[in-house]
């Protein structure tokens, strides 16, 4: 029901409050939400934190350090801190501990020498001549076996700490793999190795935990991250949230398109499910269950949007930065193949919204409701300066990290210079601090997963892997071509239907536990191969991939962004969870499409504007239906059948052939003429 016409719905900037978004983001982001520190302790994590922040920002602009000594630095801060600021079990997140002799500061002396230990193995090799080192590598010296296997303890337990158990037992499960070769079943079985020889492949190489995971953390990630920060300090953040409400706000539903545009705009630059649910959702959750919307439902719009950060360009998440280093593709090719990605992944999302919105009958915003765009352009206008200082330096060409590098000091400069919104210098070092806080989860998982891509390069069991899915494939192919004639779809495209479906489902379930960067990183390793080897191209593959990894963000049971989303409207999160997947379906046929017809990623080699204009209209229809279906709704409610027949002829509809998108315009004809013969007679009743 439509809320009275007196009950006004505020939804500008000005009701943001960045302190308030800032402790929601830390409650329900476990990823930072850290132990209750005493001063002394406080001022020496915070402390550590800028460090880490000046360290990163001083080598993007000046120059990196060699390889491994770089990614020794930042490991060996990241560990050390998550060791201080992660207590051991949840019961250590409650008020500081008093300080004593077992507890220094207030913090246990297990952690603090778990925090120097990690330091002092980390540090080990980069400090090891690479003359030696070259020698070593395969015959490791005792101290090398000791503080190898010490630093892989250490990591799988500051991984348990900042992100829970799920990517520690999968790196526990591919160790053992390693370990007992000779016992694994079938095409899995392989000599073994012992575990000095693990721990040299994954301690004293940069195929391990020194790898192109910590690597890529190290020196993108971050600094777009922190720029993130500094630019949703000056206010860019509350620009784009005006915006999103002028643009949006007007329309049936409108609180819930203002949360899908402003979760678009922020995501460019916050790169962050949970940060783009707590600082839009902020404002727009409020307004929605003001305006009408079920609590489960307004939490889920929010959430399912949100996790659009991750694949809007220009920065997008971490494993956007993975694939320049997989890929060997520059970064301006990744942002121009995301486009339609993030344009789908919203549209999937206002689509669904919108049908419910007119099933329910929920107005858009009154003109007093709308913020004055005039205004906040004029007060906020600087704000945008770092966005196109870091998007000129990018698209010129040079390296992602010295891009980020300018954006963070455009970001300084308009922050300190700006009168209307000022920032002092000690909000500088907390914009310090904040950035490295998202450094420390990320820095960590993106080690273990090292020790997940070790174990493959060690062992070749990505390649059986990826035999055995292709195998398995083929042979559902055969079955199901007794179904379908070759002569309406080829056995060829029946294999590789069946294999996107298998790693689709795959990266789904793993999405259950793991972090989108990390369930990347592994499915990268063990299933993208299985694509390449059925003649995809290897960015259509990785943004398959990348795209149902997504969804690990809105898959009950471990839903981060949902969970925080419900957090704010007072939500069932289970049923927060499973409303937002079912809002993120709509998008989860696009990946098929970018395999059977990769012009959609406009960077293909075979891209054609024929073949880019018939997947993208047959996509976008495709969308449509299946979000009316899932909806009940598209003019009128829809019927029963109806629902089935939107289902069937949407997957036509992405079906990248032209036939095969005839047939599915051609099937929802008669509906569509149904809903236009009953929206106008609901229209004309309505007017007598």
């Amino acid at each position: 029901m439509a809320a009275p016409r007196d009950d006004k719905i505020r939804l500008t900037s000005d009701g943001y409050d960045e302190e308030k978004a800032r402790e929601l983001e830390e409650k329900f982001d476990s990823e930072i939400r850290f132990r209750s520190l005493g001063k002394a302790a406080g001022w020496i994590v915070g402390s550590m934190l800028i460090v880490l922040s000046i360290f990163h920002y001083y080598t993007a602009g000046f120059g990196l350090l060699q390889e491994m000594v770089h990614r020794g630095i930042h490991l060996s801060f990241v560990l050390a801190l998550v060791f201080l600021v992660f207590p051991f079990t949840k019961k250590g997140y409650d008020a500081p501990l008093k300080s004593s002799l077992l507890r220094p500061m207030g913090i246990p002396i297990y952690d603090w020498i778990l925090a120097i230990g990690a330091i002092v193995a980390v540090a080990h090799v980069p400090l090891i001549p690479l003359d030696d080192l070259a020698f070593r590598i395969g015959n490791p010296t005792t101290t090398d076996v000791v503080l190898g296997g010490f630093l892989i303890v250490a990591l799988l337990e500051a991984t348990r700490r900042s992100i829970g158990w799920p990517l520690p037992i999968i790196s526990l499960l591919f160790m053992a793999y390693a370990l007992f070769g000779p016992w694994m079943p079938g095409i899995l079985v392989h000599p073994g190795n012992t575990a000095s020889q693990l721990i040299d492949h994954l301690y004293m190489t940069t195929q391990g935990i020194y790898g192109i995971a910590l690597g890529v953390v190290a020196t993108y990630v971050f600094h777009f991250v922190l720029f993130g920060v500094f630019a949703t300090r000056i206010g860019l953040g509350q620009l784009f949230l005006d915006c999103a409400a002028w643009v949006a706000g007007r329309y049936a539903g409108g609180p819930a398109k203002v949360s899908i545009f402003g979760s678009a705009l922020f995501g460019m630059i916050s790169g962050s499910s949970v940060a783009n649910a707590v600082t839009v959702g902020s404002l727009t959750i409020p307004a929605m269950i003001k305006l009408g919307y079920r609590r489960e439902f307004a939490a889920a719009v929010e959430a399912a949007s949100s996790t659009g950060g991750q694949v809007t360009p220009p920065i997008m998440g971490a494993a956007a930065f993975l694939m320049i280093e997989f890929l060997e593709l520059p970064y301006t090719t990744i942002i121009l193949a995301a486009i339609v990605p993030a344009f789908m992944h919203f549209f999937g999302v206002l689509m669904q919204v919108h049908f419910e919105a007119k099933r329910t009958g929920l107005r858009g915003l009154r003109p007093d409701e709308m913020p004055d765009i005039k205004a906040a352009l004029k007060r906020d206008w600087p704000t945008i300066i770092p966005l196109v200082v870091l998007l000129w330096v990018l698209l010129s060409g040079y390296t992602p990290y010295l891009a980020a590098f300018w954006g963070i000091t455009a970001c300084v400069a308009v922050g300190l210079l700006n009168p209307r919104r000022r920032m002092t210098v000690g909000e500088v070092f907390l914009g310090l601090r904040d950035g490295a806080k998202y450094a420390l989860a990320i820095g960590a998982a993106a080690a273990t997963v090292g020790i997940v891509i070790g174990v493959v390069t060690l062992t070749g069991v990505g390649f059986k892997v990826s035999f055995i899915v292709t195998s398995t494939a083929a042979q559902l192919a055969d079955f199901a071509g007794y179904i379908l004639p070759t002569s309406i779809v080829a056995a060829s495209t029946l294999s590789l239907l069946f294999t996107l479906i298998m790693t689709g489902v795959v990266c789904i379930l793993m999405g259950c536990g793991i972090p989108t960067t990390a369930n990347y990183i592994i499915m990268v390793t063990i299933a993208a191969p299985a694509l390449v080897m059925l003649n995809v191209e290897p960015i259509v593959a990785h943004f398959f991939v990348f795209y149902y990894g997504l969804l690990a963000d809105i898959t009950p049971p471990v839903a981060l962004a949902a969970y925080a989303a419900a957090g704010m409207a007072a939500a069932d999160p289970f049923k927060t969870g499973n409303t937002a997947f079912r809002l993120g379906l709509g998008k989860a046929l696009v990946p098929f499409v970018f395999v059977f017809s990769p012009s959609l990623l406009l960077v293909t080699k075979d891209f054609t504007w024929a073949n880019f204009t018939l997947a993208f209209f047959g996509c976008s229809l495709g969308i449509v239906c299946l979000g009316a279906a899932l909806s009940r709704y598209m003019l009128v409610r829809t019927r029963g059948w109806e629902n089935v027949v939107l289902v069937v002829a949407a997957f036509l509809l992405v079906a990248p052939e032209l036939y095969s998108t005839i047939i599915g315009a051609l099937m929802i004809v008669p509906i569509v003429l149904r809903h236009v013969s009953a929206a106008t007679a609901e229209r004309r009743a309505s007017l007598a």
